[in-house]
């Protein structure tokens, strides 16, 4: 036997071997899957559980971006790890905490959370701004807030919020339907800076929108709720056919 050979022979009887050093059958040490209960990698929870609606990397999607330094310097982390483990109520977000219906551990709601701030978050990036409160301090004044609109949106959303040039329709009443005065609130402080929309201080260059007046274009458009959204017709028409 050349040497060659001799060397193929010892590397096949190694190989050997190590198959026969566990029972057959039997799995093979670190084989075993681990259970989605026991993950712990912040990737794979946000890729499995966070990005089909927020975006791969937070960049947005259906949903804001939370990889947004703005956001993340208003909104504070024991409120988005609530909103992680309880959902939005009115919105599409869901409950991901076990004890809400969802599958997520505590520990593992902890670890999306902290993720998120910990790479996303900038400190500091809002010194010196009059940042508006995450959720209203008072309640909105419609009124009021139909001429907030037409300062700081209609440009943008077209006369009345039915859609304009460089937006969409906002008092859409299947829209409405769809997002809370929360969530109406959480859209015009931060924007849609993936969609191209300005957050507070960007609509009026050098006017950022108050803390008040965001109250109230909440109060505006959640005016135009119906009771009946997305309906083409009436349902008085539709009763009497």
């Amino acid at each position: 036997m050349n040497r060659s050979c001799s060397q193929c022979a010892a590397v096949l009887l190694s190989l050997l071997l190590a198959a026969c050093s566990s029972p057959h059958g039997q799995p093979q040490k670190n084989s075993e899957p681990v259970a989605p209960s026991r993950i712990l990698e912040f990737g794979i929870l946000y890729a499995q559980n966070c990005a089909g609606c927020h975006g791969a990397q937070g960049r947005g999607g259906a949903a804001i971006a939370l990889a947004s330094p703005i956001y993340l310097a208003i909104i504070d982390e024991p409120s988005l790890r609530k909103i992680t483990a309880n959902g939005a109520h009115g919105t599409s977000m869901p409950a991901f905490a076990q004890n809400a219906g969802g599958m997520l551990t505590d520990e593992q709601i902890e670890m999306i959370s902290r993720g998120i701030f910990s790479r996303w978050a900038q400190k500091g990036i809002l010194d010196g701004a009059d940042r508006p409160s995450y959720t209203a301090r008072n309640p909105g004044t419609a009124a009021h807030g139909e001429l907030v609109y037409g300062r700081y949106c209609a440009s943008c959303h077209g006369p009345g919020g039915q859609g304009g040039p460089k937006g969409s329709a906002i008092t859409n009443d299947s829209f409405l339907a769809l997002v809370s005065d929360q969530e109406l609130r959480t859209i015009v402080i931060f924007g849609r800076p993936e969609l191209g929309a300005p957050d507070w201080r960007g609509n009026v260059p050098g006017k950022p929108m108050s803390d008040q007046e965001i109250t109230d274009v909440v109060a505006w458009l959640a005016s135009h709720r119906v009771p009946n959204p997305g309906q083409p017709y009436s349902v008085a028409n539709n009763a009497q056919q």
